[in-house]
């Protein structure tokens, strides 16, 4: 007697949503997606792919700008540079994440899963209505995102008062923008525009930028913001965003006013979970309007899981996709290991990138974590100075005696592929003497990172000695 496939349906076709399915239909299930933006979900279209792209842009600029002093330079005598056509840059972004999309679509598609292409809302803990009908399932997963949070006096109208996800219908570039809020988001627009060429103003609450980042990476990356010309107002809460014409007016918490183009506001995200019908399934959510989770995705109703940007748990593409293919094995009966946050990767693409995993400088100031600490300037790698990089370190955590590699940072070109050895060693437990004894090629800025686990060799050789 053949047993009848388990149905799945889920509800949102971002990371966690389609990576999910790929994982159901790979294991038998009968899968269907529903959502009405397109496969890739906001990460793919208006969010992580867009502005990786145009950080890509920004980036090449910022190399153009060490023409000269790598010897280069143009025949009329000026520096090399190139002016930004601002409709070509924002259409190849727009068409790179339907691209994306559609490459993402044609593969989830292939492996069977229905994909329906329709706002979903839940009518009970397994019914979901869309496309006008109700999709039962046995299991079902919600991977609804999460959306820019907005001001209550800063009203975004799409023109010169923006979120992220509005940026690219921009007609120009903004000649002088002002970005309210320094975290991730905020710093990576920054440091995009500023190297396209805007005049920038960051507007930090905290005193610093990347306030919850190692203060030794975000100290590089403030100093380099303004070395190259940004104004960084540190202790700068923004009360409110106005516009008049084609001038925006933020006014700061103490009193003053500043002006510009345009104002981008990155001041973080808040869950899609309101009007989808938690309710009716009586799913849980926290104060914050977080969808509650536990390390296999599952929520407070049996059967109903979820994942990415909706749960608040680590707002990463990377986390997303992980916690949607948990589900699925846990929910379909496949061996499953509990989501390790402290082992996910991350990367902030300002210029320099900063990459960090594991262990945080932080953890091991305040002593709850016991580790011998290494920093190696980047400026004292040769294939850097053949780049003319200056900026940037490599930073390696090891537990004192045994020499496990406990987490590391990069800040460097690159620093998002650069971390994946120390993404490694902490996932393997591999000690500093076996990243020290393994080969690097020389020159690279992977050299750094063996250096690095030699000279926290000779502090562990040291305490056995």
């Amino acid at each position: 007697m053949t047993l009848p496939r388990p149905r799945v349906a889920i509800l949102g076709g971002g990371p966690g949503g389609y990576e999910a399915a790929l994982v159901a239909a790979q294991l038998g299930a009968e899968v269907t997606v529903i959502d009405e933006a397109g496969l890739g979900g906001s990460c793919v279209l208006t969010d992580c792919v867009p502005s990786k792209t145009l950080i890509e842009s920004s980036a090449t600029m910022t190399s153009l700008s060490r023409a000269a002093s790598l010897g280069l330079q143009a025949e009329n005598g000026d520096n090399p540079g190139l002016d930004v056509d601002a409709p070509a840059l924002y259409a190849r972004i727009k068409a790179l994440a339907a691209a994306q999309s559609h490459d993402i679509a044609e593969r989830v598609a292939s492996e069977g899963v229905e994909i329906i292409s329709d706002r979903g809302r839940m009518v009970g803990p397994h019914a979901i209505a869309a496309g006008g009908r109700e999709v039962q399932a046995d299991v079902v997963l919600i991977a609804t995102g999460a959306n820019p949070r907005e001001l209550p006096d800063a009203a975004t109208d799409g023109e010169r008062i923006l979120t992220c996800r509005q940026i690219y219908d921009l007609a120009e570039l903004p000649s002088d923008l002002i970005v309210v809020g320094s975290g991730v988001t905020g710093a990576e627009f920054a440091s995009a525009y500023q190297a396209l060429g805007s005049n920038v103003t960051l507007v930090s609450s905290r005193d610093r930028v990347l306030p919850h980042e190692d203060k030794d990476a975000a100290v590089v990356i403030e100093e380099v913001f303004r070395r190259r010309g940004m104004t960084v107002l540190g202790r700068s809460r923004a009360e409110a965003v106005q516009r008049k014409g084609d001038t925006v007016y933020v006014t700061l918490a103490d009193g003053r006013v500043i002006t510009g183009s345009h104002c981008l506001l990155t001041v973080g995200m808040v869950p899609n979970t309101r009007d989808i019908g938690l309710e009716a399934a009586d799913v849980n959510v926290n104060g914050r309007g977080f969808i509650e989770v536990d390390r296999v995705s599952r929520t407070t109703v049996p059967g109903v899981y979820a994942a990415g940007d909706c749960t608040g748990i680590l707002m990463l593409a990377s986390v997303a996709a992980m916690q949607g293919r948990i589900a699925m094995w846990h929910a379909l009966g496949e061996a499953v290991q509990p989501i390790r946050l402290s082992h996910v990767a991350s990367t902030i693409f300002t210029d320099p990138e900063i990459a960090s995993v594991g262990v945080s400088q932080a953890t091991v100031d305040k002593g709850q974590v016991q580790a011998r600490v290494v920093k190696l300037p980047l400026a004292t790698n040769p294939r850097a100075k053949m780049a003319g990089v200056r900026d940037g370190f490599v930073k390696l955590m090891a537990r004192p005696g045994t020499g496990v590699v406990l987490g590391g940072v990069v800040v460097a070109p690159r620093a998002s592929e650069l971390i994946l050895p120390i993404s490694i060693a902490v996932e393997q437990n591999l000690t500093v003497d076996q990243i020290a004894h393994t080969f690097s090629v020389y020159p690279s800025l992977s050299g750094s990172l063996t250096e690095a686990a030699r000279n926290v060799m000779e502090f562990t050789v040291d305490e056995i000695l």
